[in-house]
């Protein structure tokens, strides 16, 4: 099998960039976050919606994520690229890692107003979650709660899962 050795997946502020930079660097690979390779080539997301709306840049989304997930490492995806089914697909016979959250535990990740989608808080973040939560779940090989975990105890506990299944032999 060629690829990543795991994709992380799960809504925003849930800490899939901070895991999964740890993950990497624990194993020696590359990591690759789809988000910051976006605002590398095109500038800030909240820019790109403003702009050109909210289907460009998950255009502009759809063929970053396609490109990060025929490399190796570690990838990170932002929270609505499970949106699109070419995305989906590719992510089915990869080892999916979904990061999940509690909104409690999300609130003060989201006080700087960069994120489009959720610019009206919280309450947002919470309709948007619940309306991607199912596919989440659906993509998923296994589930970290980031919610009150120390990053460093969610990575190690990453790692092992990726150790235990024989993912770093590949």
């Amino acid at each position: 099998m060629t690829g990543p050795l795991a994709v992380f997946i799960g809504p925003m502020g849930a800490g899939k960039t901070r895991v999964g930079k740890r993950v990497a660097r624990a194993l020696g690979v590359p990591f690759v976050d789809t988000d910051k390779v976006i605002v590398a080539e095109h500038g800030p997301i909240a820019d790109i919606f403003d702009a050109h709306g909210e289907p460009h840049f998950r255009a502009l989304e759809r063929d970053v994520v396609r490109e990060a997930l025929g490399g190796a490492g570690i990838v990170s995806l932002g929270g609505g690229a499970v949106l699109d089914e070419s995305t989906r697909e590719a992510l089915a016979d990869l080892p999916v890692v979904y990061l999940r959250i509690t909104a409690d535990a999300v609130a003060a990740r989201l006080g700087d107003g960069r994120r489009p989608l959720v610019r009206d808080g919280v309450g947002e973040w919470q309709r948007i979650y619940d309306a991607r939560r199912s596919v989440y779940e659906g993509l998923a090989n296994v589930s970290f709660d980031t919610s009150r975990l120390p990053i460093d105890k969610i990575a190690e506990d990453v790692v092992t899962w990726i150790e235990r299944t024989g993912l770093e032999r590949r």
